[in-house]
């Protein structure tokens, strides 16, 4: 292969690199069939919080999920005045399982994330074995201690007296109510029990200090962390050009998503048009103009160092093609 066929294979890599920063640039979407998506998150790579990057996928039919190392979880909505997702999870029982329990798995988040399991979510766990389950009612003073009262499972739930939107949906089940504390608490419950449930109390009205501002409902509640900084925040300052807080994807570095292109602080008053398109980002060699620079020297590297007889398969080695 000669040398100019070496050129266009080393071109092709400069140009794909190019291609991903102009994907930044681009505006990032808003919503996800209609949930919205604002900051922190981002369905697109670069937009939002590279804390968040790659938690939330969008399908092509406008489905939103929320991945996990346990899976892939249909969101229902997402709060960012009060920060958390609602998720369900379609192996866990519902209403129409009555007393048939299908397979499950255990619900689990990253904890290097930012994302908690609220404290608002109750579990109810079906048939659990009581040979290696504590299933017992909890005595009053529990509602008060509760720390004092972990190690056992409540028959005695209100919940399981009172299962939201289907009270009588078992007949012939035992249920208990039991907060697991981690991950593994959760799969050694599974162990013993049927099935599981998830049930979040969701606030309704504007307070929450009478007895009946919220109400139980089938989910899960994660909650987030909203990382705000100064730059963020200017950045998305309608004074300042009303920018999109994102990142660069290589460095992780914060980046300012405007309309004619990217800047690291924020899009109003400054001279955008030398980054239009090209991804000029502040600490990095990554502008057009960087690579075409780069691409002029390979050119004239490949034109010098390039043997017309040195087999070269653009990336792809071979026994002709082999260094060491």
């Amino acid at each position: 292969m000669d040398s100019f066929t070496s050129f266009l294979c080393l071109c092709s890599i400069i140009f794909q690199s190019i291609s991903v920063i102009e994907a930044q640039a681009s505006l990032c979407r808003t919503t996800c069939g209609d949930i919205p998506i604002n900051y922190p998150f981002g369905i697109d790579d670069g937009c939002g919080s590279p804390y968040y990057r790659h938690m939330l996928v969008c399908s092509d039919l406008g489905n939103l999920y929320l991945r996990t190392p346990s899976g892939r979880y249909p969101v229902h909505s997402i709060s960012y005045s009060d920060p958390h997702i609602l998720v369900t999870d379609p192996l866990m029982w519902n209403c129409r399982d009555g007393d048939h329990f299908r397979p499950t798995r255990p619900f689990s988040l990253d904890t290097s994330t930012p994302f908690t399991l609220s404290s608002q979510n109750d579990y109810l766990f079906f048939n659990c074995s009581e040979d290696y389950v504590i299933v017992e009612p909890k005595p009053i003073f529990c509602e008060r201690f509760p720390d004092r009262c972990d190690s056992s499972c409540d028959s005695a739930s209100y919940l399981c007296r009172h299962l939201p939107e289907c009270a009588d949906a078992l007949s012939a089940s035992s249920c208990c109510s039991y907060y697991p504390k981690a991950t593994e608490s959760l799969r050694l419950m599974l162990r013993y029990c049927a099935s599981y449930t998830s049930v979040y109390w969701k606030t309704i009205g504007s307070t929450t200090n009478s007895p009946y501002s919220q109400v139980p409902e089938y989910g899960i509640r994660v909650d987030f962390d909203v990382p705000v900084t100064t730059r963020c925040l200017q950045c998305q300052d309608p004074s300042k050009g009303s920018g999109t807080c994102g990142f660069d994807t290589q460095t992780h570095n914060f980046l300012c998503l405007c309309k004619e292109g990217n800047v690291t602080s924020y899009c109003k008053g400054h001279d955008i048009s030398k980054h239009k398109r090209a991804g000029v980002i502040a600490g990095t060699v990554t502008g057009i103009s960087a690579a075409g620079a780069i691409g002029f020297g390979i050119f004239i590297w490949v034109l010098k160092k390039v043997r017309a007889k040195a087999p070269v398969t653009c990336g792809v080695q071979s026994n002709e093609n082999r260094t060491f």
